[in-house]
């Protein structure tokens, strides 16, 4: 019986199943944005199905624990020593490594040279600027984008224990700040999705806004991409993370998806994942990558920077994914006029408290 797996699709990360053929030799049973993912993986995981090997996230495994298979006895045919120490401690969960890195996210400020002539460095420059800033309008990118002014602001959204704190003053003006940012967007901002955010900045509808890594190649071949330049992201920050493998505790062939993990943790398929401009988990590949041009370097120096000192990750936590939820949908009804401010920040203050209890 082939391998049964579920991988997050998108442009961002199809480039390596098609490079290594694994649409001819699996049998893939979810092939889907993020979101769409992580609720088939707890509908099917907690059914009890057979998948041998699935796309998960760093942010996201420690959810799916009591799933998930810890890797240290499955590692024969991948070198550990070749990850990065960074990626691989944010796919560990209390003491065991949960995933595989896939690759180290963090993002990219990319402008329109020719429309942004003074580039905002930060998120209140930014907002003094009227300039328009596409970002995403639900899910997990506008969660994480309010993260990102949050932190920069000097807050946090969680203490350092894991409570969540987010009905703080920092809380409402981070809030207050990206509904006058939505402002300056199409109505449809509130359903953009990551891969919307690129096509309305490679289409030249905004002319700015932060991209993941993976996106480069695609994002650099659209109409307004000869006119792109890359910088660090306002405030230097960056939600981040990693995108990784894991073996379920459903798995039906372990042996066969052990081997499988090896070759998505190989050299090979780091370097094919670094084609479309991923920054690679492993050391080694990342150490031999050759910026294609100017601006290819440029872009290289800002991920590198981000990641010495930009990162920032959520605390691993059992119950994320519903706290994602319960918090972006509560941002976006600020966004688009259906709630109050105080009223949000205090559904999403009771949201989180309930589902950490």
């Amino acid at each position: 019986m082939s391998l049964r797996v579920a991988l997050v699709g998108g442009p961002m990360y199809d480039g390596l199943y098609r490079s290594l053929g694994l649409f001819d030799e699996v049998d893939v049973v979810v092939h889907a944005d993020h979101p769409t993912l992580n609720r088939e993986l707890a509908r099917r995981l907690g059914a009890g199905e057979r998948l041998d090997l699935i796309a998960t996230h760093s942010k996201y495994a420690p959810s799916q624990a009591a799933w998930l298979t810890p890797l240290e006895k499955w590692l024969d045919e991948v070198d550990l020593d070749a990850f990065a120490d960074r990626a691989l401690a944010l796919c560990r969960w209390e003491g065991r490594l949960l995933s595989l890195p896939r690759n180290i996210d963090v993002r990219t400020l990319w402008v329109d040279a020719d429309a942004v002539p003074a580039v905002p460095t930060t998120w209140t420059d930014l907002d003094a600027s009227g300039l328009a800033f596409g970002f995403t309008g639900r899910d997990s990118g506008l969660f994480g984008t309010f993260f990102e002014v949050v932190t920069a602001w000097g807050g946090r959204l969680f203490t350092h224990d894991g409570i969540p704190a987010l009905a703080s003053d920092v809380a409402g003006d981070a809030r207050s700040m990206l509904r006058r940012l939505a402002g300056r967007l199409p109505e449809s901002q509130a359903e953009w999705h990551y891969d919307d955010v690129d096509v309305a900045l490679g289409a030249g509808v905004v002319p700015m806004a932060a991209a993941w890594p993976g996106g480069t190649a695609a994002l650099r071949a659209t109409p307004a991409g000869p006119r792109l330049r890359p910088h660090r992201y306002f405030d230097g920050i960056s939600y981040s993370g990693c995108h990784s493998w894991a073996i379920p505790t459903t798995c039906g062939d372990l042996a066969g998806a052990a081997a499988l993990l090896g070759r998505l943790g190989s050299a090979a398929a780091h370097r094919a994942d670094a084609a479309a401009g991923t920054v690679p988990a492993r050391t080694d590949v990342l150490a031999a990558i050759q910026p294609a041009d100017a601006i290819d370097a440029a872009r290289w120096d800002v991920l590198r920077r981000t990641i010495a000192d930009g990162m920032i990750t959520y605390p691993p936590l059992a119950r994320f994914p519903e706290i994602e939820d319960a918090c972006w949908s509560a941002i976006q009804d600020v966004l688009v006029g259906r709630a109050a401010l105080g009223e949000a920040l205090g559904i999403m203050q009771a949201a989180a408290i309930a589902t950490c209890a």
